[in-house]
């Protein structure tokens, strides 16, 4: 199991490569939800998202070997976005697959630096092709989420809130694979167990949620969401196994929520959010949470939206 010490070790690694995003608040949405709500902008993070984090601390664990042989990944996007970053600073090949849903903005963006693969209709189909290619080619695969020392970078997210305001009741975070779930729980219930943690998904892409409520995980047989940051079929066994053992709720918002999310943020704080990085607060803006006079931090995981919802907010 992973537990607090790994996660104070990926500070110390990441430290330094990493920006230190802020948390802020904001009168006009403490008044939309009754509560006072926090920010934390990994929008704002490297390569406009928190999955940084655990990349970074990933590819330190590496062997010279490992690396020299070429790294490879599946990712929706962001993940990808971190390991090309890294991989082009540190001067070894990255290679990124990313299906069809990803949007063109961060294929582009991840094609300046590294070679793009597109394959599969979601994240599960191009990560079963990235493993068989990572055998394949002799490459070293990464994991966008159901690894230790990803789950650990993530969990620096939830350090660095403990940091800047001690007196929180809940932390809503958003879920894909688990990753940051995770590490969130692992900071969170050791460090201030009477802290809340809540897990956001997507309706049209709740893995995690499904697993949660059976017990056990399951895949589903497609996904349907404009997030496609999270739309994952299957959460990660080490994470769900974290979620399991830790998490207090998991709650599910709408599409039509999750782009008003994006609409508020915009409109009334001017910040930009991809839609899986605003789940967390959709589901506090559209009451799912359920309470009142309570002091919130939703993490804004990230900002690679796509220009075609711009346009719409």
């Amino acid at each position: 199991m992973i537990t607090i010490k790994d996660v104070l070790k990926a500070k110390d690694v990441i430290r330094n490569k990493i920006y230190r995003t802020p948390l802020i608040t904001n009168e006009e949405l403490n008044g939309k939800t009754d509560n006072t709500v926090f920010l934390k902008l990994e929008n704002l993070q490297r390569t406009g998202a928190f999955k940084i984090r655990g990349v970074i601390n990933k590819i330190h664990s590496l062997s010279d070997k490992e690396k020299a042989r070429g790294i490879i990944c599946a990712s929706s996007g962001n993940h990808g976005l971190g390991v090309v970053y890294i991989a082009h600073q540190e001067g070894f090949k990255a290679t990124i697959v990313v299906p069809e849903i990803t949007p063109y903005e961060k294929v582009e963006k991840i094609k300046e630096k590294a070679s793009v693969i597109i394959r599969g209709k979601d994240y599960i189909e191009s990560y079963h092709y990235a493993l068989k290619k990572a055998e394949k080619d002799g490459l070293t695969f990464i994991h966008g989420f159901d690894d230790p020392y990803i789950i650990a970078g993530q969990g620096t997210v939830a350090l660095e809130i403990f940091q800047d305001i001690s007196d929180i009741n809940y932390i809503v975070v958003p879920i894909g694979g688990g990753g940051l779930i995770a590490g969130t729980l692992i900071v969170v219930k050791t460090l201030r167990p009477e802290v809340m943690v809540v897990g956001v998904q997507a309706e049209g892409a709740p893995s995690m949620y499904q697993s949660w409520k059976k017990g056990k995980i399951c895949e589903l047989s497609e996904v349907d969401t404009l997030a496609e940051g999270i739309a994952v079929r299957k959460p990660g066994e080490l994470n769900f196994s974290i979620v399991k053992k830790f998490i207090d709720d998991i709650v599910l918002v709408s599409d039509d929520e999750i782009f008003e999310g994006v609409n508020v943020l915009l409109r009334d704080i001017k910040v930009v959010s991809e839609p899986a990085g605003v789940v967390g607060l959709s589901a506090v803006l559209s009451r799912k949470l359920r309470i009142k006079n309570k002091k919130i931090v939703c993490i804004i995981t990230g900002g690679n939206i796509s220009e075609k919802y711009l346009t719409k907010c």
